[in-house]
């Protein structure tokens, strides 16, 4: 690490790299304009086959808010109709049911909309990401959030279960849309894989369409300073055991192994603008050993994710199962050391923004290509080195403008074409269609706010359907890969 921070920094390696990325764009721009209307024709004669069903895969989405928010209502309405009377909730020692949760709340099934429901994110969570959070909660109140859209409650996540069929019965319909959507592991306790297991065997939430992803928080501090841990050791543990049992003995954990064989990989999950209190380095405490409640750097988190998840790919391979890839949220917030960690270890990342800061600086024409000027606590002149880095390496980079747009980035600010012009590989992806989408296609509807925007070709269309195919964790024979001639 400390060799690639020395490299992005060094100034002939970025003037180079620079020169590499103007030159990458230009070349596709010159490549448009001599083949533009041959690649279009050559489209026109592929029989059978149009954007709307070559295979697409929404290669960042959380389950937890997979679903629309009209589709979310309709659920909860449904539930006040059909169920008022089951016990959903345990107050103080005291069961609750549907019908007394909403009366303590004031609330009739009459009563709720759309704008009650008030999940959908708007310009108060820009930069905002504690108002964001706090949008997963329905009508704000974080019991909703535990009855409907947990795994582990008092109805055992019936009926999140039942809103994620009626989202995977969605994507059969459509065919040729699938999706990775992301269930979290905390690493609170050993038994928080058993219990996701059980959930999904137990509910049959499995679809051709949907394969899956654990995402885990990073919230050792916060469950340091509630005591729940006594050491980042206990969390790695608690995250990492229950698979080297399941992959040694399945027949010992018989529905924790059959979900694994749906699990795709690893992500890593939090707000990455939070201050850091240390730097990953030789100094750093073994996992063992760290027991204060601040919250390790994300370069720690990661380097044992990845050490562990190494570990456990050669003895699942050894035993004949499948591996697992790790694709963190990466280069969204927060310090650019974040794209290096994750150029390291990461298969794929998740926004990837940070990229977008070319400097000029030490390069014929100078200026910061970022549009911020160089005493920006934001800026990054490294940039232009990992960007060039990520494009060799060919990382995937799952982007997610409308979520940007609401949280971090302006839309027509965002480097996705950019990106696409000089051959990163880069797919476009929902991340939460409850806060930030309207229609029952979230993707289709991200492909084409994208396409006006950018005025992307079909072409263009299709060469992103192509990479999140590729970046996926699908086996071949559900995603028959097109080759291009």
């Amino acid at each position: 690490m400390n060799f690639l921070m020395a490299l992005i920094i060094n100034g002939p390696i970025k003037s180079f790299c620079y020169r590499r990325l103007q030159y990458l764009s230009n070349k596709f721009q010159m490549h448009v304009l001599l083949n533009e209307m041959k690649e279009l024709a050559a489209q026109k004669k592929v029989p059978h086959r149009d954007f709307y069903n070559i295979r697409k895969v929404d290669t960042h989405i959380h389950a937890s808010s997979c679903m629309n928010q009209k589709h979310l209502l309709r659920f909860i309405k449904r539930a006040m109709k059909k169920h008022l009377d089951e016990i959903v909730h345990v107050e103080k020692g005291k069961e609750q049911t549907l019908k007394e949760v909403f009366e303590t709340m004031n609330l009739t099934a009459y009563d709720l909309s759309v704008d009650t429901l008030d999940v959908h994110a708007d310009r108060n969570t820009f930069h905002r990401f504690d108002k964001f959070n706090a949008k997963y909660n329905p009508i704000g109140e974080s019991i909703l959030r535990e009855i409907f859209i947990k795994t582990d409650n008092r109805v055992s996540g019936k009926y999140f279960a039942h809103i994620i069929k009626e989202v995977m019965a969605d994507l059969e319909e459509s065919k040729y849309q699938n999706a990775e959507l992301r269930l979290s592991i905390y690493g609170r306790s050993r038994d928080e894989w058993d219990k996701l297991a059980r959930w999904a065997v137990s509910h049959r939430v499995h679809s051709n369409n949907v394969r899956w992803l654990v995402q885990v928080p990073r919230l050792f501090d916060i469950y340091r300073t509630k005591k729940q841990l006594a050491n980042f050791q206990e969390m790695l543990e608690n995250i990492f055991l229950p698979l080297y049992e399941a992959t040694i003995h399945p027949a010992q954990h018989p529905e924790l192994h059959l979900f694994l064989e749906h699990v795709d990989g690893f992500d890593s999950v939090d707000d990455e603008s939070k201050p850091e209190h240390h730097i990953f380095n030789l100094d750093s405490p073994l996992p063992g050993n760290w027991v204060e409640e601040d919250n390790p750097p994300y370069s720690y988190y990661l380097y044992y994710m990845y050490a562990n998840m190494t570990v456990l790919n050669h003895l699942r391979r050894k035993r004949g199962f499948h591996t697992f890839v790790l694709r963190p949220h990466c280069g969204e917030a927060g310090p650019i050391h974040h794209l290096v960690s994750g150029f390291m270890v990461s298969e794929n990342i998740s926004h990837g923004l940070l990229l977008r800061k070319v400097s000029g600086e030490g390069v014929p024409g100078g200026g910061w290509g970022c549009g911020e000027t160089p005493s920006s606590p934001c800026c990054a002149p490294q940039a232009p080195v990992l960007q060039y880095l990520y494009y060799l390496a060919q990382i995937g980079i799952a982007m997610s403008p409308l979520s940007n747009n609401s949280l971090f980035l302006s839309y027509h600010r965002n480097p996705l074409p950019e990106y696409l012009s000089r051959g990163l590989m880069v797919s476009l992806s929902t991340d939460d269609p409850l806060q930030f989408h309207f229609t029952k296609e979230p993707l289709m509807e991200e492909y084409s706010i994208a396409t006006q925007v950018w005025k992307l070709s079909s072409c263009d269309m299709c060469e992103l359907a192509r990479n999140s195919v590729l970046m996926s964790g699908f086996s071949h024979k559900v995603r028959p890969i097109p080759s291009f001639p």
